[in-house]
C-alpha cells in the first residue's frame, strides 16, 4: 500500500472507532478514484455489518468496501442485500479468509471474525500486504498477541486494534483532568462488568446448517462437532474461541483504566479468582470474577469484576449514570487521595470531592445523558478510538 493509501487507512479506522474525520477533508486529499482505499470486512454479524455500514457512510469518494466475507451463508447474502441498497453497487463476497488476502486490489481488511481467529487473520493479512483492523480482543492469549506485534513490525504493516473509547472528547476530557490532580494522588482503578446475562444451556450435537461453513469457522481451533451453542454469539463463553466477559466487555474497561492510571507496562502480580454460579449450564469461561493487577513499581492497584446475574448498581453506575443498557453496570472507578471518579460506559466522566463526595467537574458528550441509552451502532461507531501497532510501538 502506498505512504498516502496507509494514512488514509488511519484516518478511516479511527473514523470507524471513533474519531469522526470529516468525509469532505478526506476526499480533499485524494486526487484520483485510484487513490480510493478498498476495504473487505471479514464477520458480518453485529460489529462486522456496523463497520460495513460506517463505511458506506464515510463516502464512495474516500474508501470503497471492496468485499464481504462470512463462513455462514445467510449472514453473508444478508449483508450483501444491504449493502446493495445502500449503494446501489454489487460487493464482491467471499467466504474463505484466504481468498480474500489473495485478491491483490484489496488494500485493508477489517476483522470481525470470533476471538481465536483474530490472530492469525492478523499474521495472515500482514503476510499478504494487507492493513489491518482487528475487533477487541486482539488476541486469544498473550503470546498470540506478540506474534502480531512481530508480524507488524516485519512486513512494516499498519495494525489497529478497536478497543474504543479513546477518541471520544469527553473521556478524553476526563482523563486530563485525573492528569491535572482533580481526584488527588490516584491509587486505584475499578472496571465493572454486571451484565444480566441468561442462560447459555447445554451442548447439543447437530448436523452443520446448509450454508455454514463449519470447518472455515472452526480454523485454528480444535475440531468438535457442530453445535448451535458453539457457534453464533455463544463462542464467547467457550474457551477453544472466546476469552469470556473479561475479554469481551473487560477490553474496553481494562483500557481505560490502565489511560487514566497512565499504564504501559504489565502488572508485577496478578491474582483472579471465579467461577460459576446460579446458571447450571455448559458455559467454560466464569460468570462471576474478580481480577486484580498490582504495579508494584508505581504502587497502583487495578481491578476488574464480572458478574452474571442478580447484584447491586455499583457507585450508582446503571441508575443515576448511563451504563450499556437497563440491566446493565459498566463503568470505570477512579479512586485518588482527594475523591474518586466515574466513567460510565464510553461518553462521560463524574467527580465526587473529598470525604462529603461533593459533586465536582462533570461532562457528558453530546447528545448522551444520563438515562438515556445508545445502541449499539452509537456506541461503538462514533465513540471509539483503536491503537495502531505500528512497526517501531511497543506493546
Amino acid at each position: 500500500m502506498q505512504d498516502s493509501n496507509r494514512r488514509d487507512f488511519l484516518k478511516l479506522s479511527a473514523w470507524l472507532t471513533g474519531v469522526c474525520f470529516a468525509a469532505p477533508a478526506i476526499a480533499r486529499s485524494r486526487r484520483s478514484p485510484n487513490d480510493r482505499l478498498r476495504v473487505a470486512v471479514v464477520g458480518l454479524r453485529q460489529r462486522g455489518w456496523r463497520l460495513a455500514q460506517n463505511i458506506h457512510e464515510l463516502g464512495a469518494d474516500n474508501v470503497e468496501l471492496a468485499g464481504l466475507c462470512d463462513v455462514d451463508e445467510t449472514v453473508l447474502n444478508r449483508a450483501v442485500d444491504h449493502c446493495e441498497k445502500l449503494s446501489g453497487q454489487k460487493v464482491r463476497t467471499f467466504i474463505d479468509l484466504r481468498d480474500v488476502l489473495d485478491d491483490q486490489s484489496i488494500d485493508a481488511v477489517f476483522l470481525a471474525t470470533p476471538d481465536h481467529w483474530h490472530a492469525l487473520g492478523t499474521i495472515w493479512a500482514c503476510q499478504a500486504g494487507k492493513d489491518v483492523y482487528v475487533e477487541k480482543p486482539a488476541c486469544h492469549n498473550i503470546f498470540e498477541g506478540r506474534k502480531m506485534v512481530e508480524a507488524a513490525r516485519k512486513y512494516n504493516r499498519i495494525v489497529q486494534h478497536g478497543t474504543q473509547s479513546r477518541s471520544n472528547s469527553t473521556m478524553r476530557e476526563g482523563i486530563e483532568k485525573l492528569r491535572e490532580g482533580v481526584i488527588g494522588e490516584i491509587y486505584m482503578a475499578r472496571g465493572i462488568c454486571y451484565k444480566w446475562r441468561e442462560s447459555i444451556g447445554r451442548v447439543k450435537e447437530e448436523p452443520v446448517p446448509p450454508g455454514v461453513h463449519y470447518d472455515l469457522w472452526v480454523g485454528p481451533a480444535p475440531m468438535k462437532p457442530f453445535s448451535k451453542l458453539r457457534f453464533h454469539y455463544n463462542w464467547h463463553f467457550l474457551w477453544d474461541y472466546g476469552t469470556g466477559e473479561i475479554g469481551n466487555q473487560g477490553a474496553h474497561q481494562l483500557d481505560i483504566a490502565r489511560w487514566g492510571l497512565g499504564l504501559d507496562s504489565h502488572p508485577g502480580k496478578i491474582q483472579s479468582m471465579g467461577g460459576l454460579f446460579v446458571h447450571k449450564d455448559d458455559q467454560q469461561t466464569p460468570n462471576t470474577q474478580i481480577a486484580s493487577y498490582r504495579y508494584e513499581g508505581r504502587n497502583l492497584l487495578l481491578q476488574f469484576d464480572v458478574r452474571h446475574w442478580i447484584t447491586n448498581r455499583d457507585a450508582c453506575i446503571g441508575d443515576t449514570f448511563a451504563s450499556r443498557g437497563e440491566r446493565n453496570n459498566v463503568g470505570v472507578i477512579f479512586y485518588g487521595s482527594e475523591g474518586f471518579m466515574l466513567m460510565p460506559g464510553y461518553t462521560s466522566y463524574y467527580t465526587f470531592l473529598g470525604q462529603k463526595r461533593k459533586p465536582g467537574p462533570k461532562a457528558v458528550s453530546p447528545g448522551k445523558s444520563p438515562g438515556q441509552f445508545a445502541s449499539h451502532c452509537q456506541l461503538y461507531s462514533g465513540r471509539a478510538q483503536s491503537q495502531a501497532l505500528r512497526p517501531d510501538s511497543r506493546h
